[in-house]
């Protein structure tokens, strides 16, 4: 079992009690006081379970962030004062850089009904998101301002909190990844344009890899009168036809878009056994070449179609050799935790060990977080701060992206051609919106129904540099 399912469980198992408890109090109160006030109570508790108690944190807000930055790192000497960030003088930061500065936020006895925000104003103008009650370390990226703050005139303003203490900075010297050859691994249609649309579509060449069909947990497409592997057969379907189409929107050729067919949440039966064939969990098939007839070109897994691990691995050694990426974006191996992206970053790193041909830059992404599903917090267009990362024995190194906001509604665009985003939200999820935007003030995006348009839509991508070597 993943962290995540052992935390989700973990999460339930004391809603349950919980819920237990306040049926048991209720019912006392009903026989003690009226019959009718349970029934009042309980449509009350309801209405602030979904407003201020439904998000999936499994962490106290309280908790200090715990980042271990490479050594080395520049840490230019900076000041808060009056809500004025100001650099040591004659400090000179990086053209570029990704800049992160670590401060203690505290949330005001509102913040922890309404979403706590950081307000940078005199440069570029940005809201930052975190958790309600939040009184702990946080990370605010504030890469776009540097500008601003080398000019001495960035000011940070709290909104339903208070900054406190002595911040720090870290300047980190981004690879120029974007004019580069870039292949981006997908363990699943619209993977690669939730975490690197801008990324791939400034790229002098671009490479969209998708692994699998994504065929599983096809409800939606049963209301045509389809049985279930009909339905799993089409959104299988429909997700392959994505996973070629869509990244021609940021201009990638057809010829550089794959689609290897491999079956949902199958990859790690297939690591487990890399030569027997695993078969779909719900489509009723076992040969991956119903997924793979749009590609341009054969690969070594279309002999057979078997879906094992020693044909993906197959697949995608052909694949490095053909395009030779210099960059390679696929899931971090710590941050994200679903099995079938823990499954692709094992598999990539698996085909290069011994391969001619080796990158010069791996990029981790994080579509799914183990600790925070709301995770980026906030709105669509506002900044990424860093995760919740709880490990100071990890080193990571983030490198943050611009997007502007043409290229933003692009990549919402993209994202609203997925098939997988355009399904209406379940009426319970629809309802607990309206409740959390009539008391809470969130609001939904813009660009669609679906909340990977409020998490991916944003003003940065956040990857994270990892090194080939060590993770071989």
């Amino acid at each position: 079992m993943s962290r995540k399912q052992q935390l989700l469980k973990r999460h339930r198992r004391n809603k349950r009690v919980g819920l237990l408890l306040a049926l048991i109090a209720l019912v006392l109160l009903g026989v003690a006081v009226a019959w009718w006030l349970p029934l009042v109570l309980a449509v009350l508790g309801w209405i602030a379970h979904e407003a201020w108690f439904a998000d999936h944190l499994f962490y106290s807000p309280r908790d200090d962030y715990q980042y271990s930055f490479p050594p080395f790192t520049q840490q230019p000497k900076v000041h808060l004062n009056a809500g004025r960030l100001r650099l040591d003088e004659g400090v000179i930061l990086d053209d570029g850089a990704t800049l992160i500065l670590a401060l203690r936020v505290k949330s005001t006895w509102l913040g922890r009904f309404i979403d706590p925000v950081v307000e940078m104003l005199g440069g570029e103008r940005d809201l930052q998101t975190f958790e309600r009650g939040v009184n702990g370390l946080r990370y605010l990226n504030l890469s776009e301002q540097g500008p601003a703050l080398s000019r001495g005139e960035l000011r940070l303003r709290g909104r339903h909190c208070r900054l406190l203490g002595e911040p720090t900075l870290w300047s980190f010297t981004s690879p120029q990844v974007q004019r580069q050859r870039v292949m981006v691994i997908a363990p699943h249609a619209d993977d690669a344009e939730l975490a690197a649309y801008g990324l791939y579509s400034q790229a002098d060449e671009a490479w969209i890899v998708t692994l699998t069909a994504g065929e599983i947990e096809a409800e939606h497409y049963r209301q045509v009168g389809l049985d279930r592997v009909e339905a799993a057969r089409l959104k299988g379907r429909l997700r392959a036809w994505d996973s070629i189409a869509v990244p021609r929107w940021a201009g990638v050729p057809e010829a550089h878009c794959v689609q290897l067919g491999y079956f949902c949440l199958q990859l790690a039966a297939m690591q487990a056994a890399p030569s027997q064939p695993q078969g779909s969990r719900e489509a009723d098939l076992s040969d991956t070449r119903l997924f793979r007839q749009l590609n341009p070109f054969l690969l070594p897994g279309d002999a057979d179609g078997a879906p094992t691990w020693d044909n993906l691995l197959a697949d995608l050694r052909e694949l490095l050799l053909k395009a030779r990426p210099e960059v390679i974006v696929l899931p971090h191996p710590t941050l994200d935790p679903h099995p079938d992206h823990l499954c692709a970053h094992h598999a990539v790193l698996q085909a290069l060990e011994g391969l001619e041909w080796q990158p010069t830059t791996l990029l981790g992404y994080a579509n799914h977080l183990h600790d925070n599903d709301r995770w980026p917090m906030g709105n669509t267009g506002e900044g990424v701060a860093l995760p919740p990362v709880f490990d100071p024995g990890q080193l990571m190194q983030p490198l943050s992206l611009p997007l502007s906001l043409a290229a933003q509604r692009d990549k919402a665009m993209a994202l609203g051609m997925m098939h997988d985003l355009q399904p209406p939200a379940p009426l319970k999820r629809r309802l607990r919106r309206w409740i959390q935007y009539v008391l809470t003030r969130r609001v939904g995006s813009v660009y669609g129904e679906n909340d990977f348009f409020r998490k991916a839509v944003r003003r940065h991508e956040l990857l994270w540099l990892l090194t080939p070597a060590k993770h071989r």
